[in-house]
């Protein structure tokens, strides 16, 4: 019987991202493609510590304990390295607990290639070449930033939190601030409050999302007692007039968030600290992600007018 891949919310995940490999692409840096492999082969059995994915990635995977009889999320692991080496990471997998049990090692290949056939609606990478060239053929993926973990194991809930603008909608609004600065963004927002922006990157993730959230309100219908597991929230420079329009959108997807915070230009930062999610996801590096890196695992969406950025040394994977 064949697996049932298209009924699962799917998230693909490097090596890179789920696990800390900063000595082993150091070598592959500074020595080439034969030394990385020999120390990843001699040093097999040394458990990688734990990478700025890996809170979000070890919580997702739980929905398959919470729902065991839907199953509705899967992991998969896309690798650059060949079976050979990838050995020292599916050793990790195994030590972790990390229900993972698909993979694609790919040598010479590019894990792009495979988003599709996998399914994947959410790539994540700290290899940001990849990232950028998945983005660039349509596809939702991440460059996960050198950050801090938010791993309470006591800790049990998920909080996953977004930029909107260039992230869950397109960057059509922000492209209008870039052209014709703050007046003309706020005239435009304005007219054009109970118009929907159109979908961004993340966008099918938000909404498979949303559909958890929906079996976890069905659950509590039945259960009083259980307790929401998935709590999402947006964290927007947005504010007066401009927030209708998120509203809008929201409402025209058909979709709830736990929580909205319209900053209007306050640093991130300070309702990050409060909310510690375990991942946050924004097309901006300064001074979004920058404040954010401090108090949350971050990821960056190179994406739209605002999510360009210098490409930084490229990792193995």
């Amino acid at each position: 019987m064949a697996f049932p891949i298209e009924d699962k919310l799917v998230i693909a995940v490097a090596s890179s991202a789920l696990f800390r490999l900063d000595v082993a692409d150091e070598i592959y840096r500074s020595k080439g493609l034969s030394a990385y492999r020999q120390y990843q082969r001699d040093h097999e059995d040394c458990i990688l510590e734990p990478g700025i994915a890996f809170p979000f990635i070890r919580r997702f995977l739980k929905f398959n304990d919470l729902f065991p009889e839907t199953k509705p999320v899967e992991v998969v692991l896309l690798s650059h390295n060949d079976p050979d080496t990838g050995n020292r990471v599916l050793r990790c997998i195994d030590h972790y607990g990390l229900d993972i049990t698909r993979s694609a090692f790919l040598t010479d290949g590019h894990p792009v290639d495979y988003i599709d056939a996998y399914n994947v609606s959410l790539f994540l990478s700290g290899n940001e070449s990849d990232v950028r060239e998945a983005i660039r053929r349509g596809f939702a993926a991440g460059y996960v930033l050198d950050s801090k973990l938010n791993d309470d194991e006591s800790d049990d809930e998920l909080r996953v939190a977004f930029d909107f603008d260039g992230v869950l909608a397109d960057d059509s609004a922000e492209q209008v601030f870039q052209d014709g600065g703050i007046d003309k963004f706020w005239k435009s927002e304005s007219n054009q409050a109970r118009v929907p922006l159109g979908p961004g990157p993340l966008a099918d993730l938000f909404a498979k999302l949303g559909r958890l959230h929906t079996m976890e309100e069905d659950r509590r219908s039945a259960d009083p007692k259980y307790h929401r597991f998935l709590r999402t929230a947006i964290v927007t420079a947005r504010n007066g007039p401009a927030q209708w329009r998120l509203a809008t959108t929201l409402r025209e997807w058909n979709i709830t968030v736990d929580q909205t915070f319209t900053l209007g230009g306050m640093n991130k930062s300070r309702i990050l600290k409060q909310l510690r999610p375990h991942i946050y996801f924004d097309d901006q590096w300064s001074p979004h992600l920058e404040a954010a890196k401090e108090f949350t695992p971050s990821v960056h969406i190179p994406f739209g007018c605002r999510g360009e950025c210098e490409d930084k040394p490229g990792n193995m994977e």
